[in-house]
Order: structure tokens, then C-alpha cells, then sequence
């Protein structure tokens, strides 16, 4: 597995600027607001951007998708309307505008869910991204696949001059591992997914077969690239420590992990919603 260089440092401190953002918001009111919704299958993720700063990152569980379908309305509406409340409070200024994601490749009316749920949760204007495109607005790389690993599937878009040649996603993720977990332990899925952050030294092990179809899943996905293309690893899925170099492993290719990944993609997300006075 290859570390990240300087290439991506301008990125990297975007990333920690955001997780720090969890603990120390800024309470003042943003200038130019931009705010990115990944209504993800575990949890549901909002970040506030003043301009292109992180001023606010919060998160809720939701359990309202399922392999990126809406699948409680509902719930979904509730969890975005609750999170976008408490940020308007905090920051004193209204977010009427807002950006959402979809995993690749699902039908257009799914996707389109994931706008009617922000609307309904009261912002007045959505525009909307493939997971994977957001994740490269926020890691900017030129030549590289990147590998969007969310709760229920796992996204790939292949870039060469910063241009997407190729975008794909299968069914496959941090739930799946989960459920690996639990069945080999004999514990729950909410169980497993607690001992997987933190137990991730014991987990790894039973987790490897999981980890492999995953990456199988990425063979078949990016079957036909050039190999020398490295595989850039967004999405919570797997922040686990060492899950890029079994990965690496399997598929004899460069994985380059990068901190804080599971804000890659809501970053992205946030940088994707248009600015006033702008259309999308």
C-alpha cells in the first residue's frame, strides 16, 4: 500500500479542517454557505462550507437507505430536517440551498429520491452528484480510480487528466462486513459494527474474506484500466487499520489510503452545491 505524498496535501488539510469541525464548530454566521447532505445507509452526514472552509460537520443515524434506495422517506426526511435545523441555529443564517448524492449507476427515479428528501426537509434548491464525483471534488486526482466504499455498495469512477472515463458501483460494503462479523462472533450487526471500531486489530482477521470480494468487486470494475492506476480509497467502510494492504495485497495493484476518509465524500458533496446567483 502506498502513502499518501504532498500531492494530496491541500486536500488532507481540507479533511482534518472538517473533522475538527465535529468537535469546534465555527458559530459565526458563513458569508457564502454551502452545504453537502450524503445521506449514507449507517448515518447521514451534513457539512456546511463557508466559501470552501468547513464550518460545521454533523452527523446522525439513519438507517433509511438501503444500497443507496430510500427506503423510510420518512426517517430520511426527519434525520436531514433535524440536522439542518441544529446547523441554521448555530451558524444564525437560513441554508436554503444544498447538494446531495447518489451511488453510481442506480435508476434515475432512486436517484431522484435523494433530492425529494433534502426538499422536504425544507431546502429550496438540491443539485445532485454521484458519490464518486464528490469524492474527487474533494481529493482532486489527476490519473487514479477512485474507490468509494460506503454501508451497502462500493463505487468506482476511473479519472485520467481529471476527466471521469469510467464510473461503475456494485452492491457490497461496510454492512456486508458487518454482517460478516456478527456471524462469526455470534453478535449482533450493531454489535459488529462497534467492535470493528473499536476492536478493528481483532476484527481484521475474520473480516479478510469480506475485504476480498470487495476487492473483487473493484477487479471486475475496473477490468480493461491500466494497472499502474492507483486505487484511492474513499468512505468509512474502511477505515480500518490495514484494510488498504489487504487490499493491495489481493489485487497487486497501489491502494493509497487517505485520513479521515469517511468526510471524503460529504466534503465533496458540499463543494458540489452551487453558490447563489449561480444554476446548477
Amino acid at each position: 500500500m502506498a502513502a499518501p505524498d504532498d500531492g494530496w496535501a491541500a486536500a488532507h488539510a481540507l479533511l482534518a479542517e472538517a473533522a475538527s469541525r465535529r468537535d469546534d464548530p465555527i458559530l459565526t454566521p458563513p458569508s457564502r454557505p454551502r452545504v453537502g447532505v450524503d445521506l449514507g445507509t449507517a448515518s447521514c452526514v451534513l457539512v456546511v462550507l463557508d466559501d470552501d472552509r468547513p464550518v460545521w460537520v454533523e452527523s446522525a443515524g439513519s438507517g433509511a437507505l438501503h444500497d443507496g434506495v430510500v427506503v423510510d422517506f420518512a426517517r430520511a426526511v426527519a434525520t436531514v430536517r433535524s440536522l439542518r435545523s441544529r446547523a441554521e441555529d448555530a451558524l444564525g443564517v437560513p441554508l436554503t440551498r444544498a447538494a446531495t448524492a447518489y451511488p453510481p449507476c442506480i435508476p434515475v427515479a432512486d436517484a431522484r429520491a435523494c433530492t425529494y428528501v433534502c426538499e422536504a426537509a425544507g431546502f429550496d434548491e438540491v443539485a445532485l452528484v454521484d458519490e464518486v464525483s464528490a469524492a474527487q471534488r474533494t481529493l482532486e486526482i489527476s490519473d487514479g480510480v477512485v474507490v468509494d466504499v460506503g454501508g451497502g455498495s462500493t463505487g468506482i469512477g476511473v479519472f485520467r487528466g481529471g476527466e471521469l472515463v469510467r464510473l461503475d458501483d456494485r452492491p457490497g460494503g461496510g454492512h456486508h462486513l458487518d454482517l460478516v462479523l456478527a456471524g462469526a462472533l455470534g453478535i449482533t450487526v450493531e454489535e459488529a459494527e462497534r467492535t470493528k471500531r473499536e476492536r478493528p486489530a481483532d476484527a481484521l482477521p475474520i473480516l479478510v474474506p469480506g475485504l476480498h470480494r470487495i476487492a473483487e468487486s473493484v477487479r471486475a470494475m475496473t477490468a480493461g484500466t491500466d494497472d499502474e492506476l492507483p486505487l484511492h480509497l474513499a468512505g468509512g467502510a474502511l477505515m480500518i487499520p490495514r484494510a488498504g494492504d489487504v487490499l493491495a495485497s489481493y489485487l497487486q495493484r497501489t491502494v493509497v489510503t487517505h485520513p479521515h476518509a469517511l468526510l471524503v465524500t460529504p466534503v465533496g458533496i458540499a463543494r458540489s452545491c452551487p453558490e447563489e446567483g449561480t444554476t446548477q
